[in-house]
């Protein structure tokens, strides 16, 4: 399935896990023909559009139906479901998957206390691991929503300014990264907008966030260790952030919330210390077809709700295609990392040709697990 953007569905993707308990969106199309919004259904796509009739799911993106709030996402979920129980769809094989929704603007935290704590350590050694601010509030910055790609479009190696090596003087070097890294995250993906100066409490995420994909925000170690300090990552993040074709409604998580690990000092009162609840999203990172890791969401530090509080508190405005993600998901354990910077202690990083693709899996509503949309990548050399 090979995707009119450049993309191409991995054809290794799990096919279990996507029961009528789960139905995430994705933006379709067959022979060429108009992009409709459709959700997924075992190794088959349900049109809505054409199950419903409503507009706003004859459309290139998921914009138009998010931006209609929970309500109508609620009614149109409950008629996806009647539809699984008694339409045929469409095979996998006989569509093409496109960029699920037109991204709006594009912020990327670092939530996990265990990744930046490894990073801590390698960057600052015989320092604090994690600056002052860290426990006080979500760290997070901007990116850059044009560089958001769908699963399977291939990554360009980038290239940049970095720091010398041995022998190269003391004036930065130009050429393609060296240190090609992945970042394994969780995407949120904002329907409903809100009003410029009116922040969004931690307790409204579901009036906002429609739903989850997942993210792999590559990065260039070498472009981004000379050019962060002091106003953080730039060029070395900007040029690829990729986002699994499926998106996970909200509605289908509720089995998944979990308690956090603990936040000690309490955070302030605009972030709703004692009360927001992490996700128990679980993580296979896949190098060139082998697992080398799996990290578990539910040891982050910072909430999904925290994070949209804390992005709001300033009166900054939510619009409909927001894309904030939760940083680099690594946990306690050696082999529970999301970066390969960690994995391998900064020694290796990505070969051209190499190709990661992260899979999700959550529990799900009626039992077992649910499976999340897969995010895929392959390395070509710099152009």
């Amino acid at each position: 399935m090979t995707d009119h953007d450049g993309s191409t569905e991995d054809r290794r993707e799990d096919r279990g896990g996507f029961g009528p308990d789960h139905l995430p969106y994705a933006v379709f199309s067959r022979d060429g023909g108009p992009r409709r919004v459709g959700v997924r259904l075992g190794d088959t796509v349900l049109d809505l559009h054409e199950a419903t009739g409503r507009p706003e799911l004859e459309s290139r993106s998921l914009n138009a139906f998010m931006a209609l709030g929970p309500e109508v996402w609620r009614q149109t979920r409950e008629q996806a479901t009647e539809l699984a129980r008694t339409a045929r769809g469409v095979p996998l094989a006989e569509v093409e998957l496109h960029q699920p929704f037109e991204v709006a603007d594009y912020v990327d935290f670092y939530a996990s206390e265990h990744h930046a704590t490894n990073l801590g350590r390698m960057f600052r050694p015989g320092s604090e691991p994690l600056l002052p601010n860290w426990k006080h509030l979500p760290v997070a910055y901007h990116g850059r929503a044009g560089t958001v790609v769908p699963s399977g479009t291939p990554v360009v190696r980038p290239s940049g300014q970095r720091r010398p090596g041995p022998g190269q003087g003391d004036a930065p070097v130009f050429g393609p990264s060296q240190r090609l890294d992945i970042e394994a995250e969780l995407g949120f993906v904002v329907g409903a907008p809100s009003s410029l100066g009116d922040p969004v409490p931690a307790a409204g995420l579901a009036e906002h966030v429609f739903g989850v994909v997942g993210v792999n925000d590559w990065s260039a170690r070498d472009i981004q260790a000379w050019e962060y300090v002091p106003l953080g990552p730039f060029l070395g993040k900007s040029f690829a952030t990729s986002v699994s074709h499926w998106v996970t409604p909200l509605a289908a998580l509720e089995a998944a919330w979990c308690d956090l690990p603990g936040q000690d000092p309490r955070p302030l009162d605009y972030l709703d210390p004692g009360h927001t609840r992490g996700l128990d999203v679980d993580v296979e990172v896949v190098l060139n077809g082998e697992v080398v890791s799996r990290p578990r969401y539910r040891t982050t530090y910072w909430s999904p709700g925290q994070m949209l509080a804390h992005l709001t508190v300033n009166g900054a405005s939510l619009r409909t295609g927001d894309l904030y993600a939760s940083g680099t998901i690594s946990g306690p354990g050696d082999d529970e990392v999301g970066s390969l910077i960690e994995l391998w202690r900064g020694e290796r990083f990505l070969d051209d040709g190499d190709e990661v693709v992260l899979r999700y899996s959550a529990p799900g509503t009626a039992g077992g697990r649910i499976t999340l949309g897969e995010v895929s990548g392959r390395v070509l050399p710099a152009r």
